[in-house]
């Protein structure tokens, strides 16, 4: 009788009309006890005698046992509320051998996944990595740029400069000239025509 099949209990209540046993049970594998698993049990006091029946139905913190011949083993086994008892399942250690091959495998696709993301979290890393080098990179263009579009801006606002005062010193100069020229007009003849007021057949040159 392997270990691996054996757990404990306590009763918590018998139907024996219906060969029924209730038992509460506190162990982790409890989830590896399924129902038409069979179970025998015995009392400390008479360790020898065994009753037989399979698991009708369970929960976490109870296993409700189908007891065909639940009237002999109330003879044999003490059967009273909060007593304590040895429970085998050969069911349960063939289903903790197979839980057992389970965890294995899943062990194993574990660790491949694991292994999996550990490449792709150095090809995150890698690619956070490369963003900052190429966001460095072009930083680095941008302020050399915008360098030199302010230098070229700057050039260009002192051409402007200079051929605004360039204009300006060529419109002063040809508005002096534009007065000589007023000043030291020729007229065509020295006499003007005139008028005599009574009489506007006659002009007269003077």
């Amino acid at each position: 009788m392997s270990e691996k099949g054996l757990f404990s209990g306590r009763v918590s209540r018998v139907k024996e009309e219906a060969n029924l046993v209730r038992i509460r049970v506190d162990f982790d594998n409890v989830k590896y006890v399924n129902k038409k698993d069979r179970v025998e049990f015995w009392d400390q006091h008479n360790p020898e005698y065994h009753c037989k029946g399979y698991v009708a139905g369970k929960s976490s913190e109870y296993l409700l046992l189908k007891v065909p011949d639940v009237s002999e083993c109330v003879k044999k086994v003490t059967l009273s509320y909060g007593m304590y008892l040895q429970f085998f399942s050969k069911d349960l250690e063939n289903n903790l051998k197979m839980g057992k091959e389970l965890i294995e495998i899943l062990l194993k696709k574990k660790l491949a996944i694991s292994s999996k993301m550990m490449q792709r979290r150095r090809q995150l890393d890698s690619h956070v990595e490369k963003s900052d080098a190429v966001s460095q990179r072009f930083a680095v263009l941008r302020d050399k740029l915008e360098s030199q579009w302010r230098d070229e801006l700057s050039a260009l606002e002192e051409d402007r400069l200079n051929a605004l005062r360039n204009y300006k010193g060529l419109e002063i100069r040809i508005n002096e000239i534009e007065f000589k020229l007023e000043k030291y007009r020729i007229s065509d003849e020295n006499l003007t025509l005139d008028r005599w007021s009574l009489d506007p057949r006659l002009f007269y040159k003077k």
